[in-house]
């Protein structure tokens, strides 16, 4: 149930984005983006491994499942925390967060190009809510995410 828990709020965390990006047209910074693979790995490895408990795997091929949701979820919640930090001003974030510039093209249209990019800054917060970003609500639900696949390991283990 643990991993099954795991994977259902991972869908649920990615449609939110996905949401917040399509519909309401808040457009991720590289550090936002980064942060939903640990949703991408959860997603899959938590039926699969859901899957397999349900049908009577090895309880070391369960816990080894769960454990790596968990790591995956703590080890999120770190970036997203990071992220956070950015967002309030406590450190610098990445030199990344400065936009997409690849091709310039020619000289000529060279200050046309540059008008036409939209520059998707990691440390200024698009949306807000109870005093949370959307980053700060990562570091919640990834902490979340976490203490269930722990408590789906605590929950074999004794099994």
């Amino acid at each position: 149930m643990a991993a099954l828990a795991v994977a259902v709020i991972a869908a649920a965390t990615l449609a939110g984005a996905w949401f917040f990006e399509l519909v309401l047209d808040i457009q991720p910074c590289p550090l936002c983006l980064e942060q939903r693979y640990a949703h991408y790995l959860a997603l899959p490895l938590g039926l699969v491994v859901a899957f397999a408990a349900s049908r009577g795997a090895p309880r070391q091929v369960v816990l080894a499942g769960l454990a790596i949701l968990a790591l995956a979820a703590l080890a999120n919640a770190g970036l997203a925390a990071y992220h956070a930090g950015v967002e309030w001003k406590f450190w610098q974030g990445p030199t990344d967060c400065s936009g997409p510039v690849a091709n310039l093209g020619s000289a000529g249209t060279l200050l046309q190009r540059l008008d036409s990019v939209k520059v998707i800054r990691c440390d200024e917060v698009q949306w807000r809510f109870l005093g949370l970003s959307l980053a700060g609500y990562n570091v919640l639900i990834s902490l979340l995410m976490a203490a269930i696949a722990a408590w789906g390991m605590a929950s074999a283990k004794r099994a």
